[in-house]
């Protein structure tokens, strides 16, 4: 009995010093870098909605009909990608301040604009403080209505967009986990996925308020790793306001050109600058589910904003009313909208079947505007979307195929946001995509 507990003994100490001289060896500072090559092949059965030469899908375009009542846009296309391909490094470093230090980095090569397709871009890069209970992160990732435990798995690039929240956004964010409980607060801005205004998208009309976006999230998670499975449930509540102006411009009078003995004369416009702070506010709500259990994940996702239009989803804002006759002052007013989605998928680790399927609701403005509209598929009345797939996972290869049929409900825009007389385009894409994880 004595030798088998020596031996044993022994054999923990031995142990033991090995583990620690493992540790040892590790540096207080490293990267470990990771990431994926990907190509997409697809087909769409007409012209698109889309970002990146069609890559970034989000719905059909409408109807464009020539002089013999044929539709220009039903047209069969398609292309092989390859700019999903990403690069990711993750950094840890010696504790500080009491905690654990961490940061991510992560760009593919997709572009931020569709001029710039194949140029690498940044898509995360932020760092993190965690504590026993509190988690701080400052820098870009997701915004915290895309939840990344709880998001559409789909082979689409596109992530269940515009169904799903889909933007990046410089952010400072503080969690603190309580138990099985999340509490957690946003402040961010924005510089990729941006609101559109009276000067295109920019992120100007967000940083000129001063205030940033704010969202105050709760979620409740819990798993038990015997069983291989995970409950998650969650929810939270946004708020945006946007300076869409810094100035007016009233003519006087316009320019013109007169004859003078015989000369032509020309005679500027006359015009006036009056400063101006209108602001345009909404607020937004998401909720959030997930079952996952050792054969099968479900989610469930839903959205509802008053201005939609940086998340890459139906909404936006319009101009309400003129204020001011001879300043030229305006306000404004939101055009909201809602998404719902949800998606079942197996947990095999070679074959795994999904479904994708959502629905969006143009829920207009509700008062009489008079424009211009500053938003995303002002004259789609509704959105929907069923898209199976399926992957095969062999070492660190995937083929992964998708059929994604997306309808949209196009009509007239009528004075109070809302859309009459939809009629539905279809389009379907075919995709094909081979993944190599590194």
């Amino acid at each position: 009995m004595k030798k088998y507990l020596s031996t044993f003994l022994l054999a923990i100490f031995g142990l033991t010093a090995l583990l620690a001289q493992e540790e040892a060896k590790k540096p207080l500072f490293g990267i470990k870098f990771s990431g994926l090559v990907k190509t997409d092949i697809f087909f769409d059965s007409r012209q698109t909605i889309a970002a990146r030469e069609g890559h970034f899908l989000l719905y059909p375009d409408n109807e464009k009909l020539d002089a013999d009542g044929k539709d220009i846009n039903a047209k069969w296309n398609s292309n092989i990608l390859s700019i999903q391909t990403r690069l990711a490094g993750s950094v840890w470093g010696p504790d500080a301040l009491g905690a654990k230090t961490s940061a991510y980095i992560e760009g593919e090569f997709f572009g931020n604009i569709n001029p710039a397709i194949n140029v690498f871009r940044l898509r995360h890069a932020f760092i993190r403080l965690n504590w026993k209970t509190t988690d701080l992160l400052a820098g870009q990732t997701w915004h915290p209505m895309f939840v990344t435990d709880c998001s559409p798995a789909t082979v689409s690039f596109n992530t269940g967009a515009p169904f799903v929240v889909f933007s990046r956004n410089p952010q400072i964010r503080i969690a603190q986990n309580i138990n099985n409980i999340k509490v957690q607060l946003t402040a961010l801005e924005q510089i990729d996925f941006t609101s559109d205004g009276p000067d295109g998208p920019s992120p100007k009309y967000l940083r000129n308020s001063v205030l940033p976006e704010l969202n105050f999230l709760v979620q409740y998670g819990k798993s038990w790793a015997d069983q291989e499975s995970e409950f998650l449930i969650g929810a939270s509540v946004n708020y945006q306001m946007l300076t869409p102006r810094l100035s007016t411009t009233v003519i006087l009078s316009a320019a013109y050109d007169t004859v003078v003995n015989g000369i032509v004369q020309h005679v500027n416009e006359v015009s006036e600058i009056y400063q101006t702070d209108s602001k345009s506010t909404a607020f937004a709500a998401s909720f959030f589910s997930k079952l996952k259990l050792k054969p099968v994940t479900i989610k469930l996702g839903a959205e509802w904003g008053q201005n939609n239009n940086a998340y890459t989803m139906l909404g936006g804002f319009a101009v309400r009313s003129i204020t001011d006759t001879a300043k030229g002052f305006v306000d404004y007013a939101n055009v909201q909208s809602i998404a719902l989605w949800a998606e079942v998928h197996t947990n095999g680790t070679k074959w795994r079947p999904g479904l994708f399927g959502a629905f969006s609701k143009n829920l207009g403005i509700g008062e009489t505007v008079i424009g211009p509209y500053y938003a995303r598929g002002a004259n789609i009345d509704y959105l929907w979307r069923v898209s199976p797939r399926l992957e095969f996972n062999v070492q660190r290869l995937r083929f992964a195929g998708e059929v994604e049929y997306t309808v949209a409900g196009y009509g007239k825009t009528t004075s109070k946001g809302f859309v009459s007389a939809p009629k539905a385009i279809g389009n379907l894409r075919l995709l094909l995509a081979v993944f190599y994880f590194f």
